[in-house]
């Protein structure tokens, strides 16, 4: 005896589909729909088989078994012989058995409908029975219904993904294009001071006392020292980025590192007052002398630039699987829009920094160097209060105990 259908009610067709526009996830939502489909639709297997780019076939992208095919070699038939057929003939298959096995389990009864359109080479849903009943029309309609609502959500959640990555990547190209904006003002700001008081210096017509050239002479080294800055970031930034930098690993004591940083800074940055805070003893540590003093310039350079006037503070401390140090000034703090993204490459604020040059570098530089460390760089800021940039430097396991 063919078991009945039962009806499907208008609202029941509204749900399932509301289900498959409402999901994010085409298979989280197929295991709420086999779930609510069973009163109107037995069946024992249903397997998905999505194009496989990479093998170019079909590969299984979904599988569940319930009832029959469940209990006992749940996995006795999941469709692979008659997806062939579904398609070289681009339509539903169905593959009844004769009815000379005794084991049910062995006597499948496969109902295959190709995805989107009936374009069989994108994909196809394959539908078992164990056993009677058998599928009859109004099953097939059911059956080719819900295969329509499984190709939508899988073809919803490709689009989607595509258009995430279409976004990032013109995301990525603002940014990019942003910085070699950026980067022209930047290497033409040097290259015009140098090439101006080079000509001043060359006229032939005009005699400069030695305190002129001096001055002059002064104003192109500064400006060369800044463009081989720009231009060492640059490549630095492409390094760390691809991951082909080797750190020169040697043990350390943060505070003899802090110290050579701080004298170094108040022979450039005389203007800033400086202060360090330790108040334990702490251990030595392994870690690339060169590059961790490159982020602590860097975070100098930063507070010099963006915080002028104001105070630096650094204060290290001991915690139990590492080291911390905060790096705060008082300055004008940094936008909330802004903090999550001032580690990005090439990210410069729009909001307070116009007339700061600078390459948008020199912080993603810093963090690339600290992950490098196995450690960890963040940012807490209060607009008008200041800033607060915290590094955190793991201790090896000895050092721990």
């Amino acid at each position: 005896m063919i078991e009945p259908l039962l009806p499907i009610k208008t609202e029941t067709l509204y749900s399932l589909s509301k289900i498959c526009w409402e999901s994010s996830n085409w298979k989280n939502a197929l295991d709420v729909i086999c779930s609510e489909i069973r009163p109107y639709f037995i069946f024992d297997n249903l397997a998905v088989y999505l194009y496989d780019k990479t093998h170019k076939n079909l590969e299984i992208a979904f599988a569940r078994a319930t009832g029959r095919g469940k209990t006992r070699e749940a996995d006795v038939a999941w469709g692979e012989n008659i997806i062939n057929e579904v398609i070289s003939k681009n339509r539903t298959i169905l593959h009844e058995p004769s009815d000379s096995e005794e084991d049910r389990l062995k006597r499948p009864h496969l109902l295959a409908i190709p995805l989107q359109s009936k374009k069989a080479e994108y994909g196809v849903v394959v539908i078992i029975r164990f056993g009677t009943p058998l599928f009859t029309k109004d099953h097939i309609n059911f059956a080719e219904f819900m295969s329509s609502q499984i190709s939508s959500m899988v073809l919803r959640e490709e689009r989607e993904i595509i258009i995430n990555q279409l976004q990032e990547h013109i995301l990525t190209l603002q940014i990019q294009d942003d910085f070699i904006s950026t980067l022209s003002h930047e290497l033409k700001n040097p290259i015009g001071f140098i090439k101006g008081f080079t000509t001043t210096l060359l006229r032939s017509d005009t005699k400069w006392s030695p305190e002129n050239q001096n001055e002059f002479l002064t104003i192109i080294d500064q400006e060369t020292d800044r463009l081989k800055e720009l231009i060492d970031n640059l490549l630095d930034s492409s390094r760390l980025q691809s991951g082909n930098t080797l750190l020169n690993m040697q043990l350390l004591r943060i505070d003899a590192l802090l110290n050579d940083v701080i004298s170094h800074a108040r022979v450039h940055h005389p203007e800033l007052q400086i202060n360090l805070d330790i108040r334990q003893e702490l251990p030595t540590f392994e870690g690339d002398p060169h590059r961790l003093k490159q982020v602590f310039d860097n975070l100098v350079s930063n507070a010099a630039k963006y915080a002028p006037g104001h105070p630096l503070n650094f204060r290290v401390f001991r915690e139990t699987k590492g080291i911390s140090i905060d790096v705060k000034d008082t300055g004008p703090g940094i936008p909330a829009q802004d903090l999550e993204r001032i580690f990005e490459r090439f990210f410069r604020s729009e909001t307070h920094y116009n007339d700061t040059r600078g390459s948008g570098l020199g912080l993603f530089i810093c963090k690339k160097i600290i992950e490098a460390h196995h450690g960890q760089i963040s940012a807490s800021s209060i607009c008008g209060k200041g800033t607060t940039i915290h590094v955190f430097l793991p201790l090896n396991e000895s050092q721990n105990s």
